[in-house]
């Protein structure tokens, strides 16, 4: 005779059933779970079923803690917390469709009211055309004042084509206003331009301050020589002049090179 299972009955009891009971068991010591196999001969069930309440006993050992927090009952002394200020809405600038904007107001000065604002006035740059009078003259004088001393040291004319234009010929000493005031003209203008490296700027501004210089002594050397009847420049004034065309360009070939630098 099959002996009844649990309830009193020894038809096959559901899962759901059978939990509690298995819960029940008394384990020896060591153990944590009963076996399958002792499921099976305590409630009469087959090894699926007796695999399948095994297997919900573990999952309900490793399940988390059901959420005991209890709910925090507040106080009705304390005082209500006061809600936080919504952010200001900055305005929309498109205008709804139909209305037109308002054109805006310009602000004009008052007269006798220093603190008011005005509107600015154009500025018109400064002529320059008076320079060009400036200029002629000063032209003429130091080109005749270098050609002079170019003579007088050594400076004259020459062919320099010869055997493919005999015919031509150049006199040399023009080399001297062209090269050294044209260098200074340039560098002063690199210099004032504030438009080139820190570098370009330094260089052109002493290379410029220097050509004058030697512009000027140049001019007073012919002058003092010529007043003095002298026919032929002493030597070192010879030696300072000559190598003023091999100065001015090195000179000129450092300041294009440092104009056109990045560094």
């Amino acid at each position: 005779m099959t002996a009844p299972t649990i309830n009193g009955t020894r038809y096959p009891q559901p899962i759901e059933d059978l939990l509690p009971a298995a819960r029940d068991l008394d384990l020896p010591d060591g153990e944590d779970f009963p076996s399958r196999n002792r499921l099976m001969r305590e409630f009469r069930i087959g090894a699926p079923k007796a695999g399948e309440l095994l297997a919900l006993l573990k999952a309900e050992a490793t399940a988390p803690p059901a959420d005991t927090a209890k709910t925090t009952t507040p106080d009705p002394a304390a005082a209500p917390a006061e809600p936080e200020p919504a952010a200001p809405v900055a305005p929309d600038p498109t205008p709804a469709p139909g209305i037109t904007p308002p054109e805006p107001v310009e602000q004009v000065a008052e007269v006798g009211r220093p603190d008011t604002l005005a509107t600015p006035k154009p500025v018109r740059p400064a002529v320059v055309w008076p320079v060009v009078l400036l200029a002629l003259p000063a032209f003429v004088a130091v080109w005749s004042g270098w050609v002079g001393l170019g003579g007088l040291t050594g400076f004259g004319v020459v062919h320099p084509l010869p055997g493919i234009a005999d015919g031509f010929s150049i006199n040399t000493a023009i080399t001297l206003p062209i090269g050294v005031e044209t260098y200074g003209a340039y560098a002063l203008y690199v210099w004032l331009s504030g438009r080139v490296p820190d570098a370009a700027r330094r260089f052109a501004k002493w290379s410029a301050l220097g050509s004058l210089a030697v512009g000027a002594l140049g001019q007073v050397a012919y002058h003092l020589l010529v007043a003095a009847n002298v026919t032929s420049a002493p030597w070192w004034i010879t030696t300072a002049v000559s190598v003023l065309p091999v100065a001015v360009l090195g000179m000129g070939a450092a300041l294009a090179h440092l104009v056109r630098s990045h560094d």
